[in-house]
């Protein structure tokens, strides 16, 4: 299943209410079960992002979906990458032409 790194940012709205944001990850767990994505990991962050969340999702659709929805509520803004795991990474390597 492809994985993504969710690279987030709280906006004003977001950190003016912080407090509240335990419960805004549960209900973004429930959220992204229903885009058809599944969080694994969450981690608050210190440095240039405010969190990182670990996805899985059967395509991209879905994490769009999730990453709209999410945008859409206000608290956050978020950044989405792929990742590729170390076996499609070493594949992709040695598929390089010479």
């Amino acid at each position: 299943m492809p994985a993504y790194v969710i690279l987030g940012d709280y906006t004003q709205q977001g950190i003016t209410n912080i407090k509240d944001s335990p419960r805004r990850l549960d209900d973004a767990r429930r959220l992204a079960e229903t885009c058809g994505a599944r969080m694994k990991d969450f981690y608050l962050t210190m440095g240039a992002h405010d969190f990182v969340a670990v996805m899985e999702a059967d395509g991209d659709e879905a994490v769009v979906r999730f990453a709209l929805a999410v945008g859409a509520r206000g608290n956050a803004r978020t950044e989405t990458l792929k990742a590729f795991p170390e076996s499609d990474y070493r594949k992709i390597v040695q598929s390089l032409p010479a």
